[in-house]
C-alpha cells in the first residue's frame, strides 16, 4: 500500500470584521492659569506679607514645599498659607496629621533627598513634642555627617503674647533653640523685614526656625515686593544674620527683637519728647547673633537696655548683656539692664498685659541707665 500525500487545505478567508472606531482621549484639562506675582510697593499686613514671601519661594524653586497641620484648604489658624495650596496643588502645601515630631521628621527625611520642606508649627507650645527631632536631629546632622549633608528646613512658629489666647499659645521658646548649635533663630518684627527674611530663611543651606510675632500678624506696613530678597550670607543691608539700626540716636542703645521691637521705637519716640535720644536695634537674627552692629551702638552712646517678651531670667537678653559687657566695657556709662517677661508660666489672657514689657516698663529702664 502506497502512502499518499495529501496537500492542506487552502486556508480560508478572513471573515470581514465591522470597523471599529477608537474610543477619543479624555480631553486634557487646560493648565490652571497662575496668576502673577504683586509687584510694586503694598501696604501689607505682616502675616499677607509673610504669605506672598512664601509665594514667591514656592515659585521660585520647586523642590520648596510646604507642610504642617490645616496650612492646607484651610489656610492656617492665622491664615498665613490662605490659597497657596489652590495656587500649587496639594503635593506643594501639604495638610499634615497632628503630630509635630512627625512633622518635623519628615521634613529631616525630605531635606536629605533634596527638598527644602517649609514645617509650619501652629502655636509655640505645640513645639515641644518636636523638640527632639529639632535639637538632636535637625541641628547635629550636618556637623555628624561632617558637611556631606545638608538639612535646609524651615521651621515656622507664630510665638509670643498679647492675643489673649488660653494656656501653651503665648509662649516665647526661642532662646530654648538659640541654644542649640547648629540652628539659625531668625524673627522678623515688621511686614517688610517677614517679607524678605522668609525668603532669606527658605533659601539657607541650614535649618532655620522661623519665630513670627503673632501678636503683631494684623499690623500693616509697606512692603517693596520688587527688591531682591535673596542677599548673600552677611550682606549688612540685607543679610538675616545682620542686626538693623531701626532708629539712630546718641544717648542710649535700644535692642530688641521680634515683637518688641515696634514697643522700642513707640519708647524711643516718648523720650524724644522729653530731649533723651535713643538709638534703636533690631536684632533679627538670635542665632547667630551679631554682635558687631550692638557694640557700634554702644561705643557711641554709653548704656545699653534690652527687650524682649520672653522671661529675663536666662533670657536672650542675658547673651547680649554678656557679650556688650566683654565688648564695650570701657565705653560702657552704666550697666547693660534687661526688660522682659517674669519668671512664671505665661498667665491667663486677663493679665497678661501685666506681664508682657509694655512702654511703661521700657522707658523706667531707660530712666534708670541714664541715672548713672
Amino acid at each position: 500500500m502506497s502512502a499518499t500525500t495529501h496537500a492542506p487545505a487552502p486556508e480560508a478567508a478572513p471573515t470581514p470584521q465591522p470597523a471599529t472606531v477608537a474610543p477619543a482621549a479624555p480631553a486634557t484639562p487646560p493648565a490652571k492659569a497662575v496668576p502673577p506675582a504683586p509687584t510694586g510697593t503694598q501696604r501689607l499686613t505682616f502675616a499677607k506679607a509673610i504669605t506672598l514671601g512664601l509665594r514667591r519661594a514656592l515659585a521660585d524653586d520647586d523642590k520648596v514645599l510646604l507642610m504642617g497641620e490645616d496650612i492646607g484648604r484651610l489656610g492656617g489658624v492665622f491664615r498665613v498659607t490662605d490659597g497657596l495650596q489652590a495656587e500649587f496643588g496639594d503635593d506643594r502645601v501639604v495638610d499634615t496629621p497632628l503630630a509635630e515630631s512627625g512633622i518635623v521628621g519628615t521634613a529631616i527625611g525630605l531635606a536629605m533627598r533634596g527638598y527644602r520642606p517649609v514645617c509650619e508649627i501652629q502655636f509655640d507650645g505645640f513645639i515641644f513634642p518636636a523638640y527632639d527631632q529639632i535639637t538632636t536631629q535637625l541641628a547635629k546632622m550636618h556637623y555628624r555627617s561632617r558637611g556631606r549633608l545638608t538639612l535646609p528646613v524651615v521651621i515656622r512658629v507664630p510665638y509670643g503674647g498679647g492675643i489673649g489666647a488660653v494656656e501653651h499659645h503665648s509662649e516665647s521658646p526661642e532662646v530654648l533653640f538659640a541654644h542649640t548649635p547648629g540652628l539659625r533663630i531668625v524673627t522678623p518684627s515688621s511686614p517688610a523685614e517677614a517679607y524678605a527674611l522668609i525668603q532669606q530663611a527658605v533659601a539657607s543651606p541650614d535649618p532655620v526656625l522661623f519665630f513670627e510675632p503673632k501678636g503683631r500678624y494684623w499690623e500693616k506696613g509697606d512692603v517693596d515686593l520688587d527688591t531682591p530678597a535673596l542677599a548673600p550670607h552677611g550682606d549688612q543691608a540685607t543679610g538675616m544674620d545682620r542686626a538693623r539700626v531701626v532708629r539712630t540716636g546718641s544717648d542710649l542703645t535700644l535692642v530688641a527683637y521680634g515683637p518688641t521691637v515696634a514697643t522700642a521705637v513707640k519708647a524711643a519716640e516718648a523720650a524724644a519728647a522729653e530731649g533723651t535720644s535713643i538709638e534703636v536695634v533690631d536684632l533679627r537674627t538670635l542665632s547667630p547673633l551679631d554682635t558687631a552692629t550692638v557694640a557700634e551702638s554702644v561705643r557711641r552712646t554709653g548704656r545699653c537696655v534690652v527687650v524682649h517678651e520672653a522671661p529675663v531670667t536666662y533670657g536672650s537678653g542675658a547673651e547680649v548683656a554678656a557679650r556688650i559687657t566683654e565688648e564695650c566695657f570701657f565705653h560702657l556709662e552704666a550697666p547693660v539692664l534687661r526688660v522682659g517677661g517674669f519668671a512664671t508660666p505665661y498667665p491667663v489672657a486677663k493679665i497678661e498685659h501685666d506681664y508682657l514689657p509694655g512702654l511703661d516698663r521700657v522707658l523706667d529702664a531707660v530712666d534708670r541707665a541714664l541715672a548713672f
